[in-house]
């Protein structure tokens, strides 16, 4: 018995929960750039031109500036923290050793949350650019096209850890040339107009072309920004299964951020100033075929490669973000905070149970969400970022713990940003949060997400006696 964190090991974990596994030879920093990468490119491809309605396209910028601070500074943390924790458990692991089990768990908790609600709001909107394509040969219901989707991705991460990975690879490859094409393509065929900027309507007193919605709109539009970025966190879940972490995993997250910082930019502007201008795009649940219908034309045949290119696009960060929210689900069930027998796994060693189990509640929540929204991928994603926010200000403020608190971690890798890095990060988060809380139109996705939590935590009282000293984040948390 531990009676300083009240854990009780009540079984012994098998070798197959703890073996620890490495990528194929070759696979490092550039495999896990690709994981990193392909985990949130989905967003160039929609969700954030939502942000040009709500707080036009400086407001966006702005918003779009801040969070990229704030990822930077969370990413070269995280760097740090994963060589010193190399662990499964990512986040929920960090804070785990910072301050414990409880708000180990609801880091772990928000995580998953996060991902489930990504990968639905993902699932959505590739419905969305298949579905011209799909009506045109033989219509299918909507919630059939997401089963199918689903089903795809998901019997490709139990097939194997390593397929999901290449998979999501070369699909990220995929998007990554798409999005070139697009930005080439604009720029080539004079399509893209500045002053399609700034055609959003602008309130009374407000400036068309600087804020149409005020400073306001910067905070209405900071959900949106966070999508250019949301799940580079993921990276750190791949902890035991990465060869030389101490060199790979830093370089990994570092190179995938500035990556994705620089497709950002140019998705943002060149996105934006597009078919009918940032206003029509702002509106629009398929932002990118704006442009490529404009330059490839309407008919059978473009509208045909329109949808296979964008939905190959998107299709980089499925397998990326399901298997995401099946390894933080397979890491509480392994230590005890959820079921074990959730975190039973496969003759190929992938936790299929718990990949069952996030995908059955994401796809549940987005038909759910459907019978009573317009604006489904919206409202998914302003869920999916406020649960995301949470475990951000948890894990940076666990970096700044640890480095009092556990100075004896060896630390190969050390953020260059240092705690102050980490505090700027953490404001940015905050701030963050209070933008989404403050912004009516996403009071009902806030709720949501408060049920979600609460719930978790009921949840946890009733278990908390019943963690597994034996699982990897928990011994790490115990050597102190």
């Amino acid at each position: 018995m531990h009676k300083k964190t009240n854990i009780i090991s009540y079984e012994i974990v098998s070798e197959n929960y703890l073996r620890r596994r490495k990528l194929k030879p070759g696979a490092g920093s550039f495999m896990l750039w690709g994981l990193g990468v392909g985990a949130v490119i989905s967003g160039d491809f929609y969700g954030w031109n939502y942000g040009l309605i709500a707080g036009g396209f400086w407001g966006l910028t702005i918003a779009t500036f801040l969070m990229a601070i704030m990822y930077l500074c969370m990413v070269y943390s995280l760097a740090e923290l994963s060589v010193a924790l190399p662990h499964a458990g990512g986040l929920y692991s960090f804070t785990r050793n910072a301050f414990g089990p409880f708000w180990g768990y609801i880091c772990g908790v928000s995580v998953a949350v996060e991902y489930v609600f990504a990968t639905a709001a993902l699932v959505y909107s590739m419905s969305n650019y298949l579905k011209p394509l799909i009506n045109n040969l033989f219509p299918l219901p909507s919630y059939l096209i997401w089963i199918i989707l689903y089903a795809i991705f998901m019997a490709i991460c139990i097939q194997s850890m390593e397929l999901s990975l290449y998979v999501s690879f070369w699909l990220t490859l995929t998007a990554i040339m798409v999005l070139g094409i697009f930005y080439v393509s604009m720029l080539a065929a004079n399509f893209f107009k500045l002053e399609l900027l700034f055609n959003v309507p602008a309130d009374y007193g407000q400036s068309a072309t600087w804020l149409p919605k005020g400073w306001q709109g910067v905070f209405a539009a900071i959900p949106y920004a966070i999508w250019f970025y949301l799940a580079i966190e993921i990276l750190p879940l791949a902890s035991e299964e990465t060869s030389d972490i101490s060199k790979n995993m830093p370089r990994g997250l570092i190179s995938a951020m500035f990556t994705l910082i620089v497709l950002s930019v140019l998705t943002l502007v060149l996105n934006s100033g597009v078919g009918g201008g940032a206003f029509a795009i702002g509106q629009s649940n398929i932002p990118l075929s704006e442009g490529l219908e404009a330059y490839f034309g309407k008919g059978a045949t473009s509208n045909f490669i329109t949808a296979i290119a964008l939905t190959l696009g998107l299709g980089a960060s499925l397998p990326t973000q399901i298997y995401g929210y099946g390894r933080i689900i397979f890491s509480l069930s392994r230590a005890g905070y959820l079921p074990r027998q959730i975190s039973v796994t496969s003759k190929n060693k992938t936790p299929y149970r718990a990949l069952f189990l996030g995908t059955a509640v994401g796809l549940i929540c987005v038909m759910l969400v459907d019978i009573g929204s317009n604006q489904v991928d919206a409202l998914i994603l302003n869920m999916a970022v406020l649960a995301a926010l949470i475990s951000y200000i948890l894990v940076m403020l666990s970096y700044i713990k640890l480095k009092f608190s556990r100075p004896e971690l060896p630390r190969p890798y050390e953020s260059p940003l240092g705690i102050a890095g980490a505090i700027i990060g953490t404001i940015l988060a905050i701030f963050a949060l209070i933008a989404c809380l403050s912004v009516p139109a996403y009071q009902v996705g806030i709720w949501g997400v408060v049920i979600v939590m609460v719930l978790a935590t009921l949840y946890f009282l009733s278990r908390k006696n019943r963690l597994v000293v034996q699982a990897p984040e928990e011994a790490a948390a115990l050597k102190k």
